[in-house]
């Protein structure tokens, strides 16, 4: 079922001529992104055949929910017909690169629902008994099993994107830092001082990352990650001129 929701215009604009759709946290769930991707193109279908559309995926495309692989492998294979795609990088997509390569903080995603993720890709993280593998065990099977035109999408995310009035990153920026001073960490996983800012950024912020069972509106920024995994409900921010309005997939 796909739900449409309106809100009123506001002052924030995006270049004329041009619909852009933002897309939440996927975390695994296929089945959401199928619906959201058929939702997306009648959307386009129903509007002027001239605009340019853009989606713009904020991030933290695995763990967690079922199906991380088939995930990547619809954003690669089946992507928004007339439309352009520009994906960015998630803090879930960078911890399992920093794992894959054996780098600081890399074994942070065994706790970020590495298991549904590694499952998908037909890896086990246990042994027989039940017993967790050892790191390094984990780290191999992994290596061999994730695809390598998965790995090299997952390397060739982007931090962020900026359109008219709007900036797109995946959890959020440092308040009172003009964007060329942003530190990538921040841009991957802030959360407090961001959410709680009021400050009038140099552009809207549109993120994920702060998870929520609805979208968030304020006058300086725009959550959509709804916890698709667990709420079943996955969000599009659609933006045109001055208008703004959701699209969402759920069952």
């Amino acid at each position: 079922m796909q739900l449409l929701s309106r809100l009123l215009n506001s002052k924030a604009k995006v270049p004329d001529g041009e619909v852009i759709y933002a897309v939440g946290d996927i975390h695994g769930r296929d089945d959401l992104l199928g619906q959201l991707h058929e939702s997306i193109e009648a959307d386009l279908q129903a509007g002027e055949a001239n605009r340019r559309a853009r989606v713009i995926y904020l991030g933290d495309y695995i763990d967690r929910g079922p199906d991380s692989k088939a995930v990547l492998d619809r954003l690669l294979d089946h992507p928004v017909k007339r439309a352009e795609c520009t994906f960015l990088k998630g803090n879930h997509e960078d911890t399992l690169l920093r794992f894959l390569d054996g780098q600081k903080g890399g074994e942070r995603w065994l706790a970020l629902g590495a298991g549904a993720t590694a499952k998908s890709y037909g890896v086990c993280l246990r042994k027989n008994g039940g017993h967790p593998l050892p790191t390094e065990a984990i780290r191999e099977r992994m290596n061999a099993a994730i695809p390598q035109r998965h790995l090299s999408f997952l390397r060739a995310l982007n931090l962020f994107q900026a359109a008219g009035d709007y900036l797109f990153v995946h959890a959020g920026i440092r308040p009172g830092r003009r964007l060329a001073n942003q530190d990538p960490q921040d841009m991957l996983w802030i959360r407090g001082e961001f959410l709680r800012s009021r400050c009038r950024h140099e552009h809207v912020i549109v993120h994920g990352h702060a998870a929520g069972r609805d979208v968030v509106v304020r006058r300086n920024r725009i959550c959509v990650d709804t916890m698709a995994y667990a709420t079943d409900r996955l969000n599009c921010l659609v933006l045109e001129g001055t208008s703004q309005r959701f699209i969402t997939s759920a069952l």
